[in-house]
């Protein structure tokens, strides 16, 4: 059985970066369960897995634009530290949940000086190239739960 849309894909990935160094990777762990074309993964590596079948190894290099998008320098910003309502010590690489004009936004605290933060409201791999590698352990047809509420 191939992926295709509403189908439910069992893989093994590992990202790396473009200098080939190990990012992430499912080996050693559970691998990744998902619902094909639900958005649920990154779009570079759902339409590299749409047509692919159990058994199947392939590996892809995804643009930041299909994989965790461009770098957006307005969520870099500095603010004064007596803004921070943080639980605890904050030290560079706290993460921190900020409220934005959109909603929740994760930031990162990427330096501390004197009174300032400076947080990165970006994902760490924004803008970035990845290769993935990846390997189909199974392909199934939804339960008809799965197709109305989705997996979990």
């Amino acid at each position: 059985m191939d992926i295709a849309d509403r189908r439910i894909a069992t893989v093994h990935f590992s990202l790396h970066d473009e200098q080939g160094q190990l990012i992430t990777s499912t080996h050693g762990h559970a691998p990744l369960v998902y619902m094909h074309g639900t958005g649920s993964i990154m779009p570079g590596l759902e339409q590299a897995l749409a047509g692919r079948s159990a058994g199947d190894a392939f590996s892809t290099v995804i643009a930041p634009e299909a994989g965790f998008g461009p770098r957006h320098e307005a969520l870099v910003q500095t603010l004064p530290r007596s803004r921070l309502q943080a639980s605890g010590e904050v030290g560079v690489g706290s993460r921190l949940n900020a409220q934005t004009a959109r909603g929740p936004l994760e930031v990162v605290v990427v330096a501390i000086d004197g009174h300032s933060v400076v947080v990165d409201g970006n994902h760490p791999l924004a803008g970035r190239t990845v290769e993935a590698r990846v390997e189909v352990v199974d392909v199934r047809l939804a339960t008809p739960h799965e197709q109305q509420f989705g997996l979990g």
